[in-house]
């Protein structure tokens, strides 16, 4: 068995600068480090219960097998809090069959984000 201690995702953007400027300005993810220097540097964001690494530039289309969850208290807060920043809003809160509320929104190299809300009465969160 493979014992993990830690994790992160690493993401390689077209444009190191946007992507640092979206994942700390508009999402507002705090820095857990830093690393190199010059445009190309890494920074590595708070991501919950793992990282997310933005480092180094990539001229690759964006694979559309990657997606990345998020859950945040409030999903209509954070709807109105990442539009008023500038977000490409692919979808606003809607609660999904499955009870979350979920919206979807799309990085500078178009990677999907959803953020994600589990209601108080949600199995996920409370069983009877």
């Amino acid at each position: 068995m493979v014992h993990v201690l830690s994790s992160r995702v690493l993401l390689t953007p077209r444009d190191p600068e946007v992507s640092r400027d979206f994942y700390g300005r508009t999402l507002g993810l705090s820095v857990y480090r830093e690393f190199g220097t010059g445009p190309e540097r890494g920074t590595v964001y708070f991501l919950g219960g793992g990282f997310l690494e933005v480092s180094g530039r990539s001229d690759a289309p964006p694979t559309e097998t990657l997606r990345l969850w998020m859950q945040v208290d409030d999903c209509a807060a954070a709807h109105e809090e990442v539009a008023a920043r500038g977000a490409h809003v692919l979808r606003p809160p809607v609660q999904e069959p499955w009870g979350l509320i979920e919206m979807w929104i799309a990085d500078p190299d178009g990677h999907r984000i959803v953020l994600t809300e589990v209601p108080a009465r949600h199995p996920l969160r409370y069983r009877p």
